[in-house]
């Protein structure tokens, strides 16, 4: 079993920034991408970004030029940093991880970003 948990979410006025992480532990052999996603209030869970092993990443168009994926392999951990937030960025951040083709969830962090 793959353990996620991420941490660093917050309040956060409009135009600031934060960064959260994720830790990745138990049953980890081969991590093909590490990632994030967010789930805002009444709406779909929706990719941000994702790192795959080879370093390149992939951001949802909402979220290019502000936020910026990095992974610590030797620490299993993704972070995400996001500046330049808007109200809209308001939502539950999840951590995903997939391995062997089956993906793993975090338990989510919220991040509101008032106006």
């Amino acid at each position: 079993q793959v353990q996620l948990v991420e941490s660093g979410g917050g309040l956060v006025q409009a135009g600031g920034s934060l960064r959260v992480s994720c830790a990745a532990s138990g049953n980890i052999f081969s991590i093909e991408v590490m990632g994030w996603y967010r789930q805002a209030p009444g709406k779909q869970r929706e990719l941000v970004g994702i790192a795959s092993n080879g370093g390149g990443t992939n951001y949802a168009d909402s979220v290019k030029g502000r936020f910026t994926i990095s992974r610590d392999n030797a620490k299993n951990t993704v972070y995400l940093q996001m500046n330049s937030l808007k109200p809209e960025d308001t939502a539950v951040y999840f951590c995903n991880l997939k391995q062997w083709g089956v993906n793993y969830w975090g338990k989510g962090t919220l991040v509101t970003v008032s106006s």
